[in-house]
């Protein structure tokens, strides 16, 4: 069948105006051309719809329900079109698996290469200028998209190992990390101290909350710290706090930054699903590097040092690393299932390593496990006075400095977590976590979060 006769195929009903949808729902032959050309006359159709109606704001009951049908059938035909596709899709946009690309790489050259399949560029710039509750949620399309990519053992695996390597930004800046040992990178600080990097999380005014600049720059010093030689062990920790409730002290990370998610500024791609499969992974599995021998991942071991609180994706780091210490008087907390969304690989991690149960209390349930507490020792190492956390995260690091942790990590890593059970569970991750993102509960949360930080700000109390 040729393109033209697989277009021909495709009877699309006109729409007689903003009050109607009638497309029927295209049949898929089985060839890319063919149904990559239905797929883009019948999202063609559904835009134009789009376009003729308001912005999401200003629609009014029924404009809205018309936009949300022909957003959904366009969902609907996206993932009956990958299901069938995915594979050829990911072989087109790599050159046949030869190229590496992004996240954000890959999923807008998508949207050129085959249109209709993920938003544009202009779509997503577009939704960015939008609070969360007024967008469309074009990110979902994305979610779908890496959902069957990632469920493809071929594609995903590739996609998996692709995000493993060092990203541009760390090899600009590695020529001046090996000269100068220490880079600030934002909102991270990067110093080689001996053996060892030490990455500290300074987002002082937020109590070191993940945004999509935080992601960027943890993912940057995590590959400085793996490409250097002179690094034996890496150590993750936060630093003191500018936040008026906790001016002065150490606190490890409060998790995704709510009042961003609020006003839109949490990316799916570049945050959600980044972090995940960048740094967090790379901590894990280390980074790429072609030439390396006799792997061609470098990995190191990882410290991390949990001063006060590590919360929602805080916490997740801690499943990422080798060893824990933790003040006394600190605590551990998954909240995502309170905010309503899905606490990253938590649902796979914290399983692995506390059990079902344990699990439950804390994702599902919003359990709040104290350092102290036996069932903390599930998630960290040490326990110990807050006034020697400085000589004990010291003394952890050095021991993990010893040659023969990064075999045997290694070898802990693949039997713990093989990269197929990883690669399975972020392609539905992919997918719930973008229907997350733009759910009815968790727009109405963050907002009400939002408003009440608002509130805080303007009468000068803390959160």
């Amino acid at each position: 069948m040729t393109a033209e006769e697989g277009a021909r195929n495709m009877t699309v009903r006109p729409v007689t105006g903003p009050e109607r949808w009638s497309a029927p729902a295209p049949v898929f032959s089985g060839s890319l051309l063919a149904d990559a050309n239905t797929l883009r006359a019948y999202t063609a159709e559904a835009e134009k719809l789009l376009m003729e109606l308001p912005a999401r704001p200003g629609r009014d009951p029924g404009q809205q329900q018309l936009a949300a049908e022909v957003i959904a059938d366009q969902r609907r035909v996206r993932g009956a079109f990958l299901e069938l596709h995915a594979e050829r899709v990911y072989h087109e946009l790599t050159g046949g698996l030869r190229e590496q690309r992004s996240l954000s790489e890959l999923v807008f050259a998508a949207s050129e290469a085959f249109p209709g399949l993920t938003p544009t560029e202009a779509q997503m710039a577009a939704e960015r200028e939008c609070e969360q509750a007024d967008k469309d949620g074009r990110e979902i399309d994305q979610g779908i998209f890496f959902h069957w990519v990632l469920r493809s053992s071929q594609a995903g695996a590739h996609l998996m190992h692709a995000m493993l390597r060092p990203t541009r930004r760390a090899r600009s800046l590695l020529g001046e990390f090996d000269r100068t040992g220490i880079l600030e990178l934002g909102t991270v600080r990067l110093e080689r101290v001996d053996r060892a990097a030490h990455i500290t999380l300074c987002n002082g005014r937020f109590l070191n909350a993940e945004d999509n600049q935080l992601v960027a720059d943890l993912e940057t010093a995590v590959d400085l710290a793996l490409l250097d030689d002179r690094v034996k062990v890496g150590v993750l920790r936060g630093g003191k706090m500018t936040h008026p409730r906790y001016q002065g002290r150490r606190v490890f990370c409060a998790g995704i930054n709510l009042v961003d998610l609020h006003q839109g500024r949490i990316s799916f791609v570049d945050f959600l699903l980044r972090r995940e499969l960048g740094y967090l992974h790379k901590l894990i599995r280390g980074i790429r590097v072609d030439d390396a021998w006799p792997r061609p991942l470098v990995e190191k071991p990882w410290v991390a040092a949990v001063d006060t609180f590590a919360i929602g994706g805080g916490m997740q780091m801690l499943f990422a690393v080798d060893h824990v210490v933790a003040a006394a008087d600190s605590y551990f907390s998954l909240p995502a299932a309170q905010e309503g969304i899905v606490p990253g690989m938590a649902n796979l991690r914290l399983t692995a390593l506390a059990g079902g149960r344990l699990s439950r209390q804390v994702i599902l349930s919003g359990r709040k496990l104290w350092a102290r507490e036996p069932e903390a020792r599930a998630v960290c190492d040490e326990v110990v006075d807050p006034k020697l956390m400085d000589a004990s995260v010291d003394a952890a690091a050095d021991r993990l400095a010893s040659p023969a942790v990064v075999p045997n990590r290694h070898m802990i890593n693949l039997a713990e977590e093989p990269m197929d059970r990883l690669r399975a569970y972020a392609a539905e991750f992919a997918l719930e976590q973008a229907l997350r993102l733009y759910s009815a509960d968790v727009i109405d949360k963050v907002d009400r979060f939002s408003a009440g930080a608002s509130s805080e700000r303007r009468t000068g109390s803390g959160s």
